[in-house]
């Protein structure tokens, strides 16, 4: 075998090695995003819904999430959209009360508002009126199905 032959095959097989290796620490990493969980600032957290839930306002947010949400995390927001399969991590059921209970309006707005892999940005695409009646239409997925929300009259 010549040199520059040697050489070529050598250079082959370490480009094949790097390649291997670069593609066993991408699936690692992977890995290990896919439950890590969301990072809300702390100021984020507190704050409060300043939205009034209404009937008007609950139906105009369900036309945004059937448009937006509904193919991933389904019609009535089990996480079972005709495109959730097609994502890792899956979409998130927001219909468990357990887990709803446990995040605050804060938390839905920033993740509504910021997205993260394969869920997008809502930052720009909807008004921040709009992304909190989102907020208040993911709550009454979870909320007890006796108690509905009730347009406020005015006083």
């Amino acid at each position: 075998m010549s040199t520059d032959a040697h050489h070529n095959l050598q250079t082959r097989k370490t480009l094949f090695a790097s390649l291997l290796a670069l593609i066993c620490i991408a699936l690692v990493y992977a890995a290990f995003q896919r439950d890590k969980p969301w990072v809300v600032p702390e100021e984020v957290k507190k704050l409060k819904n300043p939205i009034a839930p209404s009937e008007s306002t609950l139906q105009a947010a369900r036309r945004i999430y059937t448009d937006e949400c509904a193919q991933c995390h389904g019609e009535h927001g089990k996480g079972d959209g005709p495109e959730a399969m097609m994502h890792d991590p899956p979409p998130s059921d927001i219909t468990d009360a357990r887990h709803m209970n446990t995040v605050t309006d804060g938390e839905i707005f920033y993740q509504i508002s910021e997205g993260r892999k394969p869920m997008p940005s809502f930052k720009k695409r909807l008004t921040e009126d709009q992304r909190w009646g989102l907020v208040l239409l993911v709550r009454s997925f979870s909320a007890p199905s006796a108690s509905p929300i009730q347009e406020k009259k005015p006083n």
